[in-house]
This record gives C-alpha cells, sequence and structure tokens, in this order.
C-alpha cells in the first residue's frame, strides 16, 4: 500500500470510528493517571519558556483540552475531519484543524512543544525519520516533544505490528525511538515506562518519551 494509500485508509478508518472515540478514549484517558503522568511535566518545561504547543494526532481533543486547563496555549491537528468535527464541538473555545504530523502547517521553529500522544502508532517504521523531523522544525530552539505510544521490549527491533481495532499499527521499541530522535536533533531528557501488567487488554508496556530541541550556542 502507498503512503497516500495508507494516509487515505487510516483517515477513513477513524472518521468512521470517530463518535465511539469520542466516548471513549477521553474517559480511558483519564480514569488511569499512569496515561497523563507525564503531561505535568511537559507543561511545565513549555511554561518556563511559553509559547504554542500542538497536539498532533488529537482525535476529540481531549489531550488538547487538559494542556488548556493546565495554562498552556495548545491546539490540536488531526487527519480525520470527523475527529476535528467532534473536537469542535466539545471544545468549542479551543482551535482544531485538519493536517498530517508530517507536514504540519507551521512556520519554523514556531512552537514552545509538540505532543504526540498515540499519534505515531500508524506511522510505518521506515516513515518515523521523516516525522521526527518535522517535529524538530516546528520546534524553536529549546522547545519540547512528548511522544506516547505502545512499547516493544526487544530493543535489537525497532518495530512490532500489532492488528489495531482501527487499522494496522506498530509498537516501539523506546530505545530505538531515541536513537531515531536524537538523529533528527532531539535529545532525550525523559522517560517513563509502563509495566506490561497495567495493560489489560494486550500487555504492551506502554513508553512515555521526552526530548528536547537543542538551543543554538551565540559565538561572539
Amino acid at each position: 500500500m502507498t503512503e497516500p494509500d495508507l494516509l487515505t485508509a487510516t483517515r477513513a478508518a477513524y472518521d468512521a470510528v470517530a463518535p465511539r472515540y469520542a466516548e471513549d478514549i477521553p474517559e480511558r484517558y483519564h480514569s488511569n493517571p499512569l496515561n497523563h503522568a507525564m503531561i505535568p511535566v511537559f507543561v511545565e518545561l513549555i511554561k518556563t519558556r511559553g509559547g504554542l504547543v500542538a497536539d498532533v494526532g488529537c482525535g476529540p481533543g481531549h489531550v488538547t483540552a487538559h494542556l488548556h486547563s493546565l495554562g498552556v496555549t495548545a491546539f490540536g491537528v488531526d487527519l480525520s475531519p470527523e475527529m476535528i468535527g467532534l473536537a469542535r464541538s466539545l471544545h468549542p473555545e479551543l482551535r482544531f484543524e485538519v493536517g498530517v504530523m508530517d507536514a504540519l502547517k507551521v512556520e519554523d521553529a514556531a512552537l514552545a512543544g509538540v505532543l504526540a500522544n498515540y499519534s505515531i502508532i500508524h506511522t510505518p517504521p521506515e516513515r518515523l525519520s521523516e516525522t521526527f523531523a518535522e517535529f524538530h522544525r516546528v520546534l524553536a530552539p529549546g522547545g519540547h516533544l512528548l511522544l506516547g505510544f505502545p512499547a516493544y521490549d526487544d530493543a535489537t527491533k525497532l518495530a512490532e505490528s500489532f492488528d489495531h481495532v482501527v487499522s494496522l499499527a506498530y509498537r516501539y521499541s523506546p530505545g530505538r525511538i531515541a536513537e531515531l530522535l536524537l538523529s533528527a536533533g532531539l535529545t532525550e531528557v525523559a522517560r517513563l515506562v509502563v509495566s506490561p501488567d497495567e495493560d489489560p487488554k494486550r500487555g504492551f508496556p506502554q513508553a512515555y518519551l521526552l526530548a528536547r530541541r537543542a538551543i543554538v550556542a551565540h559565538v561572539d
């Protein structure tokens, strides 16, 4: 399947399940503290510098709204027009737009933060470098990226595919993801890996990686 076909299929799949996601996913996100344990840290780091945050793959907008409630200026981006429609309806005070995370409609170095909460799971492993390069492009020097994804605990492989309820998905090795981020100019500063015992559905560990774009030193 070519990349345009993959995007089309993923968009259609999420459009079809958007109402159910809007009912189920926010509750799942808020009900388990481990699902959002890194969010306050991310927010505090953003607040030290100020600026705008993009929640990429925002779905029905629950994480964008959480960021907003913590005092961050955030907007959401999602591939699915149906998801964006629901996000706008549920959170009319916030900004949401249809877009793809490897070609964001954002100026270079314009963002203080990028949040991709389970947004890379449908990205084929060979396309991750392009996505991370785009995150680097839109982040200002010193800006932070927070990634959340189901983890693969074999460091010898980058990814393992699994049959997601919506579309083919991947879980990733946190260490290998950190290496790809570093190659894109984003240095890991912290990570949280949740025990697989905490995932009653598939028994996957869950990873949250926090990375930073380097601040360029001025030479006199």
